[in-house]
């Protein structure tokens, strides 16, 4: 229901919903457009009317009954535009206000369900591990290699379903430590391999696409006192 951008490329309808619930939501173009409108449109106007009046006034020689007609008429004629105006705006602040309630709502709702397709996918496999379980309650715990086939299972199905929403597995047994990926939880002394590699995984990290989300726990291995007196200058089998 959501859609991750970069922050600095924004449509507009999603700037003003975080307007809004900073709470300095700002009115949209069209509002402004109007209002616009409306200013130049009043202002016109008035400037007709001045100058109607001085024309009538100047053609008499003094303001006749003819001229007072078609002020009147004028100034009639700005206020019916005037009010059509300000219904405009009236109507437009409304469907604003609704458009921003509507916008604040469907942001809330998709917050509160991001996750509906994660755990639609992972019902299925709770579903097979409470079977797997009752069926080693119904054996008596007789047939472990049922129990243990069961639950390799579960745990298949759970890896796949990760794996469909983007998360992926890191076991970096093998490979050099990078402490911006891994944590170290041990050292372990090591001479078959180079110092600062990955001799053991405790707990595998997780990537979330291109993100981590948890580093992986390893044992690094270290050289031993022999192993780095053997590789001093001077030692005769060097």
């Amino acid at each position: 229901m959501t859609r991750k951008r970069d922050p600095e490329d924004k449509e507009g309808w999603e700037s003003l919903v975080e307007e809004a619930s900073e709470g300095s939501l700002s009115p949209g173009p069209e509002l402004e457009r109007a209002m616009q409108e409306a200013a130049d449109a009043v202002e016109a106007r008035a400037a007709e009317r001045a100058a109607g009046a001085a024309g009538a006034a100047g053609a008499a020689g003094r303001p006749g009954a003819g001229g007072e007609s078609e002020t009147d008429a004028g100034v009639a004629a700005l206020e019916a535009e005037l009010a059509a105006l300000r219904d405009r705006y009236v109507r437009l602040q409304a469907d604003f206000e609704n458009f921003r309630r509507r916008a604040l709502r469907e942001r809330a709702e998709a917050l509160e369900f991001c996750h509906q397709n994660l755990v639609k996918d992972l019902v299925p496999t709770v579903d097979n591990l409470g079977r797997a379980i009752e069926h080693a309650r119904q054996s008596g715990g007789g047939d472990f290699a049922g129990f243990l086939q069961g639950v390799e299972l579960v745990l298949r199905e759970l890896v796949a379903v990760l794996a469909k929403h983007g998360v992926a597995r890191v076991s970096p047994e093998g490979e050099p430590f990078d402490p911006s990926l891994h944590e170290a939880m041990a050292q372990l002394e090591d001479d078959t391999k180079a110092t600062g590699t990955v001799v053991q995984v405790l707990e595998p990290g997780y990537n979330l696409r291109e993100r981590l989300i948890r580093p992986a726990r390893v044992i690094v291995s270290k050289r031993s006192a022999e192993g780095d007196g053997a590789r001093e200058p001077g030692n005769a089998d060097e």
